[in-house]
């Protein structure tokens, strides 16, 4: 079967309300930002210049509209965006915190993304991928739930890589038992799993990383992880290998989005590279390349359209040149 997308992709659609400020009677300003996770993915990829497709639903409102003309615009396909007459688009609000960490605010109950049904999805288009992408915010609620598995099964049937990147947000699941009972349904279909340092002790019950990530490639055989670790930066983990990087330092604005960004550059290094054979000089490049994007992601509001351009990332990089070599 030939090939069409790069990578396609199945998950929420939001808005997040990023805090911009006060007016002068010291009402707190938000700033609509296109986002959802899997879709900020896309993004950083369509930057990067891969072909992909965002399956997913908005609602028949100005968000939706929003969320719309902004994956055109980044040139991703949207065949299968589909528009809810009666359920809203899901709206999330960011309150940025002392220590510099994020809380979230949810209107989701319902969100026009928890709507997407199976008979809605096109899995002919995900079974012309190479990647399929997916996190678990798809798997919150029904009907959306069973249309994330069916995809899954098709995609895994279909022989196409599978990325995975859990993406825990506590509030919007039923009870952390089922967060975590999702996450072990797709850990087995998983070729790429992003995972980051909270989540990891999360699935795993383990406070050590190194530990924690064993007890997934023990367990489920995943060939691929990239553990994130903010602005400590990231690492690596083959069957041969575990690679360490450091972060970069940038005068950040907010983290929203940087995960994503840098999920989306693995998936990019592995589509050059290949997922196997991978050396440790790969993965130290594929690390620092990443780490680079995510650092410049948090010097903007917003993630999808914050996304940086490959000469961006290249240009941070030659200016820490001593750090990657």
């Amino acid at each position: 079967m030939e090939q069409k997308y790069d990578v396609v992709s199945l998950g929420e659609s939001l808005i997040d309300f990023a805090e911009s400020g006060v007016t002068g009677q010291g009402n707190p300003l938000y700033e609509a930002c296109p986002g959802g996770a899997p879709l900020n993915v896309m993004a950083m990829l369509d930057r990067l210049g891969h072909k992909t497709a965002y399956i997913s639903k908005v609602g028949d409102d100005a968000f939706g509209t929003l969320l719309m003309d902004t994956l055109k615009d980044m040139g991703t396909d949207t065949g299968n965006m589909m528009v809810d007459a009666k359920v809203h688009t899901t709206l999330s609000f960011l309150h940025t915190l002392p220590d510099g960490d994020r809380a979230f605010s949810f209107y989701r109950h319902p969100g026009a993304d928890i709507m997407l049904t199976e008979e809605e999805v096109d899995y002919e288009r995900i079974r012309n991928a190479k990647v399929f992408h997916i996190g678990t915010l798809s798997m919150t609620d029904e009907p959306v739930r069973t249309a994330t598995k069916k995809s899954l099964s098709a995609a895994k049937e279909a022989g196409c890589l599978i990325s995975f990147d859990p993406n825990l947000r506590e509030g919007l699941w039923a009870s952390l038992a089922e967060a975590k009972a999702q996450m072990d349904y797709v850990f087995p279909y998983c070729d790429l799993l992003k995972i980051a340092d909270n989540e990891i002790q999360f699935v795993s019950g383990k406070k050590d990383y190194d530990e924690g990530i064993r007890y997934l490639q023990e367990k489920y055989h995943i060939p691929l992880i990239f553990l994130t670790l903010g602005k400590d930066g990231s690492r690596a983990y083959t069957e041969e290998y575990r690679v360490t990087c450091p972060g970069f330092s940038v005068n950040s604005i907010e983290a929203t989005g940087a995960g994503d960004c840098f999920c989306g550059c693995m998936i990019h290094q592995v589509l050059q590279k290949g997922g196997k054979g991978l050396t440790e000089a790969d993965l130290k490049e594929m690390l620092f390349f990443g780490n680079a994007a995510a650092a410049l992601v948090t010097t903007k509001k917003g993630a999808a359209r914050a996304m940086p351009t490959e000469n961006e990332i290249f240009a941070l990089l030659k200016e820490h040149k001593e750090r990657v070599t």
